[in-house]
């Protein structure tokens, strides 16, 4: 056991590398991660949400009860501004119906389990990090097809209803299924929690191989307008989250987890629920692999940063003391 749980700290420490390696292999050499087939993207997520659970406690609920306004502050940043932000970008860098119904649908997404690691990493507020994604990824099912629809009802046909149900079978059900699992046998989960890293990164990895193998020849014939959406898309994500801590006067470590959680979004369910929504239009999927691969390298850059942010290095937290502490 000892020797998987330092394989999996390896994964977790360098998954930003691994999934770029992965990228650029299947991007260039495709024929190699061909026979991970796309039909298994969804049983692939559906590890990782499962993952998700087993990590979770009743106790990350409280914390809706007893910091509410610290939840409501990241749910509604969320839901508001990287949908607005993909809309805008769309529009702006005037994307074919297909990719913009891909950046628009990562937009909707909630944050993944990625943004909890990368609040770790920057020692931000862990507990709030996973407070608000728990929060974000149960009220997924309902607002992401909504929005979605609000922002593409005119642009191309959105299925709302094989969006939820796709949601919950692929993210409700298999978070539920490991949070009641790790209620019940809690010590069982404690000793095989710490190869989760290992296992996610593994799935991880195998989704990207499989939509960027299969749509290779799509994503290098889209030059690099898509790459630019993207990677504006996720580093306006942090800056608006950033912006949005020390207009509210949040202290440092808050600050952090809310630039980290709204910057990085779970690109993974926008990849799969890009086929279930949009069918017939193949290209929806190139966005959410672009993202999986960006925001993991900006993420380690990012929390690389704000690991050396001090009060003098990035101005003084003047809501430190004051801000939502109380809350």
């Amino acid at each position: 056991m000892n020797l998987l749980e330092k394989i999996s700290d390896f994964f977790g420490k360098f998954m930003a590398i691994i999934v770029v390696v992965v990228t650029a292999l299947a991007l260039f050499v495709p024929s190699s991660c061909l026979w991970i087939q796309l039909k298994w993207v969804n049983y692939l997520l559906m590890v990782v949400m499962f993952g998700m659970g087993l990590t979770l406690k009743l106790e990350d609920f409280k914390l809706v009860f007893t910091r509410p306004k610290d939840i409501l502050v990241g749910c509604v940043s969320q839901f508001t501004v990287m949908p607005l932000l993909a809309f805008a970008l769309a529009k702006i860098f005037n994307l074919d119906p297909a990719l913009m119904a891909g950046v628009v649908l990562v937009g909707t997404c909630p944050g993944g389990t990625s943004s909890n690691v990368i609040t770790y990493l920057s020692k931000g507020d862990v507990a709030l990090s996973v407070g608000m994604t728990s929060v974000n990824t149960l009220l997924a099912p309902f607002l992401t097809p909504a929005i979605t629809y609000f922002l593409l009802r005119t642009t191309v046909h959105v299925d709302m209803m094989a969006m939820f149900l796709a949601i919950v079978k692929v993210v409700i059900v298999p978070i539920a299924l490991g949070f009641v699992i790790n209620k019940f046998f809690g010590e069982f989960t404690q000793k095989i929690v710490k190869v989760l890293p290992m296992v996610s990164v593994i799935a991880i990895c195998m989704i990207v191989a499989s939509v960027v193998a299969h749509n290779a020849q799509k994503i290098l014939t889209t030059g690099l307008v898509i790459f630019a959406v993207v990677i504006l898309h996720n580093l306006l994500g942090y800056a608006c989250g950033f912006g949005l801590g020390k207009l509210l006067r949040l202290n440092k470590e808050k600050t952090k987890a809310l630039s980290v959680e709204i910057g990085m979004q779970n690109s993974g369910l926008a990849t799969s629920l890009a086929k279930t929504a949009f069918p017939d239009l193949a290209m929806a999927t190139v966005p959410g692999a672009i993202f999986s691969v960006w925001h993991n390298i900006s993420g380690a850059i990012l929390a690389n940063f704000y690991n050396r942010w001090t009060d003098s290095e990035i101005g003084a937290d003047n809501g430190s003391a004051n801000g939502s502490e109380n809350n």
